[in-house]
């Protein structure tokens, strides 16, 4: 199946149709639905329609998903680079778990095929588990490095009272979406697992293998334990963002909340010897 095919079966799976962004008035309705989605409030927005339209004309990524009559998701990406930086996609609360968000991915990767771009980026937050699962697993987007604070404070609901921590993911475009390689080696070990209270608990990083665990909802977990939510954004950049810093890869990202972290490889194949 060719790129557009995909991204066409993928759109009618999700009951959408998605198109580039031109109109003006789109270019609004497309800004207010990030503005929900992130609940920033119209004083500090994500995305202001100026930009959004400069974007749109000088030949960036922007598309929108409708239902019906209905915007239900926007995705928008800059020319970089490595090819393509995707720097939002939003679906509207009423439209999720529909596949709406992985219809406008592939509508994304068909639109950066036709283009020639062998690549696509972007960054997400690592304690989210529902989206790291949709970014490694679904997807195929492999992490590429860990950024402390990326975007400083921000303002909006999400991400008001953490740091923002994000994970920059590759996605390449020359073959399957979604393929990638299991765990090669044997030695397993946790590195990071959730202990009493939801509290995170550091375990081992001598194997070739560590697993590393994040909240199952930490939406959830900053409005009932915001203290409890500030030790897992600090304990998963020492354990994960160390690893990644040491040259490890993250090679998986488990369903029940687990990222599979793999000891890197001397130039032989063998395991480089444990510190």
């Amino acid at each position: 199946m060719d790129a557009w095919e995909a991204a066409r079966q993928a759109a009618a799976d999700a009951g959408v149709t998605i198109r580039e962004l031109h109109d003006l008035e789109e270019t609004h309705q497309a800004c207010r639905l990030i503005e929900r989605v992130w609940r920033t409030g119209s004083g500090d927005p994500l995305m202001t329609p100026e930009l959004l339209r400069v974007l749109s004309h000088s030949g960036g990524y922007t598309s929108v998903a409708y239902e019906g009559e209905r915007m239900a998701g926007v995705s928008l990406g800059l020319l970089a680079t490595v090819g393509l930086h995707s720097h939002i996609t939003a679906v509207e609360g009423a439209s999720r778990g529909r596949s709406v968000g992985y219809a406008l991915k592939l509508h994304q990767r068909a639109w950066a095929i036709d283009r020639g771009i062998p690549a696509v980026t972007w960054t997400f937050d690592p304690l989210v588990s529902r989206n790291a699962y949709f970014n490694l697993a679904k997807l195929g987007a492999v992490p590429t490095e860990y950024l402390p604070n990326f975007y400083g404070v921000m303002h909006d609901e999400v991400n008001a009272g953490t740091d923002t921590d994000r994970l920059l993911v590759r996605w390449d475009l020359s073959g399957d979406p979604a393929a990638r390689p299991g765990p090669r080696r044997d030695v397993v070990v946790v590195g990071l697992d959730s202990g009493p209270g939801d509290r995170p608990v550091a375990g081992r990083t001598d194997g070739d293998v560590v697993m590393v665990r994040v909240p199952s909802d930490i939406e959830a977990l900053r409005r009932r334990d915001p203290w409890g939510a500030r030790e897992w954004r600090s304990a998963v950049r020492d354990v994960l963002g160390g690893l990644m810093a040491k040259g490890w890869s993250v090679t998986g990202f488990a369903r029940d909340g687990w990222y599979v972290v793999e000891r890197p490889a001397g130039p032989d194949g063998d395991i480089l010897l444990r510190e």
